[in-house]
């Protein structure tokens, strides 16, 4: 049952196009409902497009939903028992999940109800019932996560692919993860031509294993009908440098270097905190330097760039951090809503069928302006 008192019973997205329904699986993370409904404010108060589904146990999300005004009118609360935690098998999930939050934001965007899922809940979990639900689209083989990351691009971030979501991935693997990453980019972060690079080991081309060279040369042939520029191997240090707008890669080497990442910057502010304590003259360099400090606090936030997608899926679903606080999950649902709004999901698919083509030599006739 839907409480009345705390939502509107239909925040559809209506014909004329005027607001974006996001699906928000409220149960996961670390911090729970709390955090998830004050992160949903967050995006309600910046942009009043924004309408969402609920889910998870209605009486807490009822009360919690209640004390944030710019939510009046906005939330339809679906109740679903059930909370997928973050130790559950993912196979135990599929089999046994039906009453979960985490199912049942999936399940709305399949039945079309929403644009977009957002879930701070377990990653294995939320791909598994993605895939189960949502289904992977004609000719993907291996969906995969793409992150943001940081970087020295005026666009500040650059997209690495794929994060998690399988630790395999052949060359006509790759070659998707490279399609479906120009067109994130491109619907994400307005590049009208992205420049891809393939992970390796070193750039020069004798370098890596046979599969890599073989990727090397299938994203090489479809970069002009994919509509992007191909700049060949890049190494690590690329990651967060101007070279490339996309990263592609398995699944295994991106978690990898994801979670290095993540750990060398918080060893490096904990390293900048002891330093500034260090004394009293530190501290007073601490006070002047403050201004600057912030700025670059706020430029490697990673609650900023909170938000991995799912790429590949008969739908859009947003996984966020699940120690994801109320400005991670802010950023997490701005994304999808950006994404939803873009009509991603449809150029996705445009532009995987496309590839597809290109790369079994065929061609594909498509309207102008419909794949970007």
């Amino acid at each position: 049952m839907t409480s009345d008192a705390a939502s509107n019973s239909t925040p559809r997205a209506p014909a004329d196009g005027g607001s974006v329904v996001i699906s928000v699986d409220a149960m996961g993370g670390d911090r729970g409902p709390t955090a998830v409904v004050a992160g949903m404010a967050e995006s309600a108060d910046k942009n009043p497009e924004i309408r969402f589904i609920v889910h998870g146990d209605e009486a807490q999300l009822d009360r919690l939903i209640k004390r944030r005004k710019v939510l009046a009118g906005r939330c339809d609360i679906r109740h679903a028992p059930g909370v997928v935690a973050m130790t559950d098998k993912p196979s135990q999930v599929a089999r046994k999940g039906a009453d979960t939050s985490m199912w049942a934001a999936i399940e709305s965007v399949r039945t079309a109800e929403a644009g977009a899922a957002v879930s701070c809940g377990n990653t294995g979990a939320l791909m598994a019932l993605s895939m189960l639900r949502l289904r992977k689209l004609p000719g993907v083989n291996r969906p995969a996560i793409a992150c943001l990351w940081p970087s020295r691009n005026p666009q500040g971030f650059n997209i690495m692919l794929d994060v998690g979501a399988d630790i395999r991935a052949d060359a006509p693997d790759l070659l998707q993860y490279a399609l479906m990453g120009s067109s994130y980019a491109r619907n994400g972060l307005d590049l009208e031509l992205p420049r891809v690079g393939l992970l390796n080991v070193g750039t020069e081309e004798h370098k890596g294993r046979a599969e890599m060279k073989l990727a090397n040369d299938l994203i090489a042939a479809a970069a002009e009908a994919g509509n992007f520029q191909y700049v060949g191997f890049v190494e690590g240090g690329d990651l967060p440098g101007s070279q490339v707008d996309v990263i592609v890669t398995d699944g295994f080497t991106g978690n990898i270097a994801l979670k290095t990442g993540e750990g060398t910057a918080k060893l490096v502010g904990e390293f900048m905190r002891e330093a500034f304590a260090n004394s009293i003259m530190s501290k007073f360099a601490a006070l002047l330097a403050m201004t600057s400090l912030k700025r670059l606090q706020k430029r490697i936030d990673p609650r900023r760039v909170n938000g991995g997608i799912f790429l590949g899926l008969n739908g859009t679903v947003v996984k966020s951090h699940g120690s994801a606080d109320a400005t991670g999950v802010s950023a997490a649902i701005k994304l999808a809503f950006q994404l939803a709004k873009s009509g991603f999901q449809d150029r996705l698919a445009a532009r995987v069928a496309q590839g597809n083509a290109v790369s079994a030599g065929t061609d594909v006739a498509t309207e102008s302006g419909a794949i970007s």
